[in-house]
């Protein structure tokens, strides 16, 4: 008896570490000090010595079952964007730019390419999002997981001057609510999504005019990523006062997140056009409109709370991010929380 008889095949983690590695380089800054391979990552900060106050900021996160559709479609370049995507959003929301990125995988069995293929997308997502994957984990648990299953998590770091966070303390009323488009459902709620669709090849593969694309193709379509778009806002001069990352929850339990008590957002359900996608969930599901506000981000990615007089402003930054944004709603003296109308 021995390790691999047991169903760990250490010679193939080997073989992925190698695949990978041409993936992870395309992710490299220039803080970054060693090769991958070692016990830990190292990232030297003294470049952001000049920070008077400088603070880090942290986000982890993973996929959600998502990755069930991955594997009926057999596609794996995507979901490693959606897994960066939801770290380094959150660290974006408070004003932070991402330095560094780890993932961890855990499958049933260890097949290297299928590994390498995950990792692709999690070093193109760290390259859009302009973080080094400076580190990471795939650990092969025979018995735990099915041979064709994997789950994926990541971490990020991200660093802000103390005078540059976004903490919302400065919303006030009259203020205006900035939402930045989403490429669709993202990463969140795919446990009613799979409820709702049957999630069988036939299904999947069935092409939609109303969506321009197969039910699989929309599904999959990896979160956006938002730190270009919130860089172009900051370089335009704006100050954002408040930030919501739309994930789980939607617009009910993510926008309180960056209120304080004595405001309200007020949010304009007809200042844009919801995605098809939500709509055939809504009616395939039978899913009543608050619960669809409470569990997808109905189009809207990513909330800005901004004065009235840096929106339109705002609304510019955002275009020349190639991002779609609309003022979406205001904010309002009164209980905190989010009023829809």
């Amino acid at each position: 008896m021995d390790y691999k008889k047991a169903g760990v095949d250490i010679e193939a983690g080997y073989q992925s570490v190698e695949l990978m590695k041409k993936h992870i380089q395309k992710t490299m800054r220039s803080e970054v000090l060693g090769g991958i391979g070692g016990f830990s990552g190292a990232f030297d900060i003294s470049n952001f010595k000049d920070m008077k106050e400088p603070i880090l900021l942290s986000g982890t996160d993973g996929v959600g079952t998502k990755l069930k559709l991955a594997f009926l479609l057999n596609k794996h370049d995507t979901v490693g964007i959606d897994c960066v995507a939801m770290c380094v959003n959150d660290v974006i929301c408070a004003g932070g730019e991402p330095l560094f990125f780890l993932d961890y995988i855990a499958c049933g069995k260890n097949d290297p390419e299928k590994i390498a293929t995950i990792v692709s997308g999690i070093a193109q997502g760290c390259v859009m999002s302009g973080a080094a994957l400076i580190g990471g984990e795939t650990a092969e648990m025979p018995g735990f997981y099915p041979k064709e299953e994997y789950d994926l998590a990541g971490f990020t770091v991200g660093v802000a001057d103390k005078k540059d966070l976004i903490t919302g303390e400065e919303i006030k009323k009259g203020d205006v609510l900035i939402g930045i488009a989403s490429s669709g459902v993202h990463s969140n709620g795919f446990s009613l999504v799979r409820n709702v669709f049957k999630m069988t090849e036939e299904a999947v593969n069935t092409y939609y005019d109303s969506l321009g694309a197969t039910l699989g193709e929309t599904l999959i379509t990896p979160t956006k990523i938002y730190v270009k778009a919130m860089k172009s806002v900051k370089a335009a001069g704006v100050h954002v006062k408040g930030c919501s990352h739309i994930t789980g929850g939607g617009f009910y339990e993510n926008i309180p997140r960056m209120l304080h008590d004595g405001v309200q957002a007020v949010v304009n359900k007809n200042s844009y056009e919801v995605p098809p996608i939500f709509k055939m969930l809504s009616v395939d599901g039978d899913i009543e409109e608050h619960m669809m506000y409470n569990t997808f981000n109905m189009g809207i990615g990513m909330v800005l709370a901004v004065a009235e007089e840096d929106a339109d402003k705002t609304i510019e930054a955002l275009k020349s991010a190639d991002e779609a944004a609309y003022i979406i709603g205001s904010v309002k003296a009164g209980e905190k929380g989010v009023v829809l109308c």
